[in-house]
C-alpha cells in the first residue's frame, strides 16, 4: 500500500489543489504557542514536544491500528494519503522561484535581491552569493518537503512522516528558543539517514567521482546540517558552474532541478522493487 500511496500523493500534489486544503497549520501552530508561552511550561521544552508532536502523532498510530484489519486496510488507505499529503512541504517552490527567474533573466540584480527576500526570505551581499543562497534553498527546499517525508513513510509509515513535518513545524514556528533548539535536534537526527541517501542518490543520476570525495568526508559526520550537505553535494553532482548573471545562472537552477527529478525517479524505481520483491 505504501508505494499505492506515495503515487497518489505525487498525482494529487501535481493535478489537483487537495494539498492546500489539507496543509492547514494555523490551529496546530496556534495551540504550540499557546501552551509555550504559559509560565510552568516556558522551561520544560520536552515536555511542550511531548505533548504537541507524540501526543498527535499516538493518537495516528491508535487510528491506524483500529482501520488497518477493517476490510483488507482499505480504510486506512485514505488516512495514510491525507496523512502524507500533509506532511509533505509548504508552498510551492517553483512558483515562489518565478519572479527571482525572470529578475535573473534579465540581470537586474535590484530585483532579484527584493524578491528573494519577499518570496524565499534569503538575502546576501553580492549578486553572486545570492544565487548560490538560491541554488542551496532550492536543494534544501526538495529535500525536506518531499525526499525526506517519502524516505520515512516507505520506511515507517505515516507516524513517521507526520512526527518528521510536526518537529519541522515546531523548529521553525515556535516562539520558545528552547522548543525550537530541541525540534531542531531532533528534526537533525530524523534528517541525517535520509539525506545521506539522497547525497547517494545524486552520485548516481550525477557526478559519481565529485560526490564520493565529498562523501568519503561527510558520511559519518553527525554535525554537518542536512542543509549544508545537501547543498555541498548537489553542486558538484550537478557540475554547477560558477555564479553567473543572466540565462547562465537560470541555467544552473534548471540544472539542480533536473538532477533532483532524476533522484526522485530513482528512488520511486527502488520503492517499486522493494514492494514487488519483499
Amino acid at each position: 500500500m505504501s508505494f499505492l500511496v506515495l503515487l497518489l500523493a505525487v498525482w494529487i500534489e501535481k493535478f489537483s489543489a487537495l494539498r492546500q486544503r489539507v496543509q492547514r497549520d494555523s490551529g496546530w501552530l496556534h495551540e504550540l504557542n499557546r501552551l509555550e508561552a504559559r509560565p510552568r511550561w516556558l522551561k520544560r521544552p520536552w515536555l511542550v514536544l511531548l505533548v504537541m508532536v507524540l501526543l498527535p502523532v499516538a493518537s495516528l498510530a491508535l487510528l491506524l491500528w483500529v482501520l488497518d484489519p477493517v476490510a483488507y486496510g482499505l480504510l486506512a488507505l485514505p488516512v495514510h494519503l491525507l496523512v502524507v499529503i500533509y506532511s509533505l512541504g509548504r508552498g510551492d517552490l517553483l512558483a515562489a522561484l518565478g519572479p527571482f527567474r525572470d529578475a535573473w533573466r534579465r540581470e537586474d540584480l535590484q530585483a532579484a535581491v527584493h524578491v528573494a527576500k519577499r518570496d524565499l526570505d534569503l538575502e546576501a551581499d553580492c549578486g553572486e552569493q545570492l544565487l548560490e543562497r538560491v541554488q542551496g534553498y532550492v536543494l534544501w527546499q526538495a529535500y525536506q518537503s518531499f525526499f525526506a517525508v517519502i524516505f520515512w513513510y516507505f520506511l515507517l509509515g505515516p507516524v513517521a512522516a507526520l512526527s518528521y513535518r510536526l518537529l519541522a513545524l515546531a523548529a521553525e514556528h515556535s516562539l520558545n528558543p528552547g522548543v525550537a533548539e530541541r525540534a531542531a535536534q531532533l528534526r537533525h537526527a530524523f534528517d541525517w539517514l535520509p539525506v545521506r541517501l539522497l547525497a547517494a542518490s545524486f552520485a548516481l543520476v550525477g557526478n559519481f567521482v565529485a560526490v564520493s570525495r565529498i562523501m568519503l568526508h561527510e558520511l559519518l559526520n553527525w554535525n554537518i546540517s542536512a542543509a549544508h550537505l545537501i547543498d555541498k553535494v548537489g553542486r558538484v553532482a550537478g557540475e554547477i558552474a560558477e555564479p553567473a548573471t543572466g540565462p547562465d545562472g537560470i541555467n544552473s537552477l534548471d540544472r539542480l532541478w533536473e538532477l533532483l527529478l532524476r533522484a526522485a525517479v530513482l528512488w520511486y524505481a527502488g520503492f517499486a522493487l522493494w514492494t514487488v520483491l519483499a
